[in-house]
């Protein structure tokens, strides 16, 4: 009986998986709008240089352009990006089914910890307010992201009507204006409040304490009673 050879096949080497072009392509485009959050946040729209993002991303000016058009249309693709990472966290949607007080009250705390969570964000906004809006008027899709948010006001503004608990006069634009300018006014101007009254105001305890504060200010105002 011939004796069995034995098998030295060597086993084929799994492919190594390659990122596709779209992939490479999101990945640029993704540390370009990171780059520019920092130069954009830092230094204005209008202060902000392209020639610093594509150094910062580490990518040829012309890559940039090709992606984004132009300065303008770089900003836009910053906005539209930090909006929905802001829209992404305040995850109102399942506030929908909450008692409507607990509901508002986690809503405004939410709300206040984005402005501690990212600072870039208000100072993106204040230059796309001197800027009078103009790229976040061109772009539908960032109006779009707070439809969601107005629906889960509009219906927790609703059950506590109906529950007998919230007044039948609120606005929910109002409202969230109101939130956010509870909210956000304290993080915007910490350091002046620090310098003329001489506290650390940005303390997790001392923030805690505001957020709450905001909170009860904006539940004793809905109160029915």
């Amino acid at each position: 009986m011939t004796p069995k050879k034995a098998d030295t096949t060597v086993p084929a080497t799994p492919r190594r998986r390659t990122s596709g072009p779209r992939e490479s392509a999101a990945r640029t485009r993704l540390s370009i709008i990171e780059a520019s959050i920092q130069e954009f946040s830092q230094k204005g729209f209008e202060g902000a240089r392209v020639d610093e993002i594509a150094l910062r991303a580490g990518v040829n000016k012309n890559l940039l352009y090709h992606h984004f058009g132009n300065k303008d249309g770089l900003f836009v693709a910053v906005l539209t990006h930090t909006y929905e990472n802001i829209r992404a966290r305040q995850q109102d949607i399942q506030l929908r089914t909450v008692d409507p007080e607990a509901a508002m009250r986690r809503l405004v705390i939410s709300t206040g910890k984005i402005w501690v969570q990212f600072p870039e964000f208000q100072r993106l906004l204040m230059s796309e307010n001197l800027a009078g809006g103009r790229h976040v008027a061109s772009d539908a899709a960032i109006s779009d992201l707070y439809n969601p948010l107005l629906d889960t006001i509009e219906q927790l503004l609703t059950r506590g009507r109906e529950a007998g608990v919230f007044r039948d006069d609120i606005d929910p634009i109002d409202l969230y204006i109101s939130v956010t300018s509870l909210t956000a006014h304290y993080v915007n101007n910490q350091h002046t409040f620090e310098a003329i009254f001489r506290q650390k105001l940005m303390t997790p305890q001392r923030v805690r304490q505001r957020l709450e504060h905001a909170a009860d200010m904006v539940i004793r105002y809905l109160k029915k009673d």
